[in-house]
Formats: C-alpha cells, structure tokens, sequence
C-alpha cells in the first residue's frame, strides 16, 4: 500500500508542473497557443487517467443502511468497498499461526496446551520386574558342631518345578560362603554343596527379608604313603576313597578316584576305607578310617615295597641290551608286571618273584626276593 501511495503523491507532482506549464503557454502568439493547449490537455488527460483514486477523491457511495450497524460482538465496522470491490483500508494481516512454518503469535488463537507425558512403562511385551526379596544364607557343620563353614561351599539357587522339559536349571550360583541373594518372591530350593557333602532346602520368600543356615556334616581326609619313613614322592601313589569298610561284601565304585597325596576330600562323616596303589603293580594298601564331622582325618598308609630295575647284560657289568621284553611273576606263576625296554623299573610289594627275560629269541630268567624299602637293580646274563 506505501508503494501505492508514493506513487500517487509523483503523479501529482507531474500533474502540478503541467499547471505550471499551461501558465507559461499563455504568453505565447495564439497559434502556438492552440497547439500548446492541445498537447498539454492531452499529457493531462494520460496523466490523470494514470493516477489511482484513493481516500477522498473517489467518489462517495450512497450510504448502505446496514452500515451504521455495528458487526455482531461489537467489533470495528468492516471496511468500506468502492466501486469495482476496491477496499479503502488494507486488507486484514494473516495471523503467524496460519502461515506455514511461521512463528507462534500472541494476537492468534491460544496454542494447546501440551499433553501430559505419559507414565513410563515397560517396552512392549516384557513384563515389569517384581520386587526382590534379600535371602542370607550360611552353613555350619550341624547342630552339635554349630561352627559356620567359611569356604569351599557352593551354592545353588533351584525353582520348585521343573521347566517343560523336566529339567531343573539353577537361578543362581554363588560361591561365597555367607552369600545375600535378592530374589524374587516365590518359593526355591536352596542347594549347598561342600566337597562331597551336600544339603538342600526348601525356602519361601514373601516380604522382609530372609535368613537360612543350613547343615552339612562334613570331615576332611588328607592323604599321605610312606614306605617305612620315608615319604613317597608325588605321583607315585594315588589313592581311592570308598563308602563303608572293605569287608562289606557288597562291590562299590569309589567316591573319589586318583585322588594324589596332600589333597584334602570333604566328605559327609562316616566309615570309609581307603585303597592306596604305590606304582601300578601290585603294592596295594586298604585301610578302614572314620571320619568326624567337623575335623580333618589324615591317614598316613605305609607301604611294604621296593623299586627294583631289570637289566639284561651280554656279560656282569656289560651294557644292557635293549628291546628286551620282561615278565615278573609270583612263586605261584602270576604275572605281576610286564614291560619293554633296557632299564624298566617296577616297585614290587615285598616277597620272592621270578624275573624272564626274551631278547631275540631267547628266554633268560632269575628268581629274585624284594625287601621293604630297599631299591635295588636285577642283572641278568645273557648266555
């Protein structure tokens, strides 16, 4: 509109310099008047047909009776039309809120207000955690041995039912020996294993929380071999722990095989006999011990043997010929032991034996006696 306006106030500038023209024409001869009045009259004609008619110099319209009628609300009146719908005032401003992209307005509608967040919830198809349950546990060796065991135990924390392939997995495992647990309400099977002793159960967690002690009455044995004093060195003897004595008739598989010297077996308290192998022939030891709860066992099992090696000689002293088969065998025939080599050493249990060697097809033989806990070296002569 301001560009409008401008340009109506230099129309007008125009217009008055024509005036200011029309003034001067009047001095000049009549001939050259009248052309002048011809020419000027027509640039005032193209000017004032150029200008646009704005406020008062348009033409007033006959008055519209509703006019003075105030628009419902008591709003200003609407703008006055003229001729050919031209608008006498600017047309409305569009509010910012309707333009698009633009900027919140004050003079538009009020925005809305914001929808109130909705609560946190846990993602879609998981369900929200429950609350937990803090579950104490410890063990002691019973109650007459009510001292807590503070290692070696292994826990395990077990539902009541199985899952759907009847199989019962564990929802937790510590091996602290005094271990709190948080869970979740509901009922479990609490499983402690220590060593070979175990113990098992059944707790229910509501609310508050939960103390449980359970019982395993268990010993330790600790193993050691000699022969006479002297100690047998590791890996040379190895030991086998079985349930009840060794005169119970029935035939058992050990509860601890190979078990080496100086380790300690936990074990429930009770009768156990112990089968001890020094080397891999025929020095073996069974002893019957009892084990008590709450105390370590050791058992010291000596051994009435001998490591003695076999050698066969082309002449006394000589070298020993190698790939020489041997068999040892009791008075009586049994083969104790058989090896392949130049030097094989066997530990024999003390007692009379026979010694054969075959060495490219030949058979030599010896008869030899073991005395406890002295080594020696079995020669014989090739002939």
């Amino acid at each position: 509109m301001i560009r409008g306006l401008v340009g109506s106030i230099d129309m007008l500038a125009k217009a008055c310099g024509l005036g200011v023209a029309l003034c001067m024409a009047w001095s000049v001869p009549a001939a050259a008047q009248a052309q002048s009045e011809r020419s000027i009259v027509g640039t005032m004609q193209r000017a004032f047909g150029s200008i646009p008619i704005i406020g008062n110099l348009a033409p007033k319209p006959a008055p519209d009776p509703g006019n003075h009628l105030a628009p419902p609300g008591g709003g200003p009146p609407p703008p006055q039309r003229l001729p050919g719908g031209q608008s006498l005032l600017p047309p409305p401003p569009i509010p910012p809120a309707s333009i698009p992209g633009g900027p919140p307005s004050a003079l538009g509608p009020p925005a809305p207000s914001p929808a109130p967040l909705a609560p946190p919830h846990a993602p879609p198809g998981v369900a929200p955690r429950p609350p937990q349950v803090s579950l104490a546990l410890s063990a002691r060796y019973g109650k007459e041995e009510i001292r807590p065991i503070n290692g070696g135990i292994v826990w395990r924390i077990y539902p009541v039912k199985p899952d759907v392939t009847g199989v019962f997995h564990p929802v937790r495992e510590e091996r602290n020996p005094t271990p709190t647990l948080m869970l979740a309400p509901g009922d479990y099977v609490v499983h402690a294993s220590f060593g070979l002793a175990s113990a098992a159960k059944t707790v229910s967690l509501r609310q508050g929380a939960a103390h449980e002690v359970l019982d395993l009455p268990a010993g330790g044995i600790r193993l050691e071999g000699r022969v006479g004093d002297v100690p047998i060195p590791a890996g040379q003897i190895s030991f086998d722990i079985f349930h009840g004595s060794q005169f119970e008739p029935d035939k058992q598989r050990p509860i601890a095989h190979g078990v080496m010297t100086g380790h300690v077996v936990v074990v429930p308290g009770g009768n156990y006999h112990i089968v001890s192998n020094y080397g891999d022939s025929n020095s073996i030891v069974r002893s019957d011990i009892r084990v008590q709860v709450g105390k370590l066992t050791d058992v010291l099992v000596t051994h009435r043997a001998a490591v003695i090696t076999l050698k066969l000689v082309g002449e006394r002293g000589g070298e020993a010929l190698a790939n020489t088969s041997w068999s040892v065998l009791t008075p009586g025939g049994d083969v104790v032991k058989e090896s392949i080599g130049a030097f094989p050493k066997v530990i024999l249990a003390a007692g009379d034996y026979r010694a054969i060697a075959r060495n490219e097809g030949k058979m030599h033989e010896r008869d030899f006696t073991v005395i406890t806990g002295v080594d020696g070296e079995i020669e014989l002569v090739a002939r």
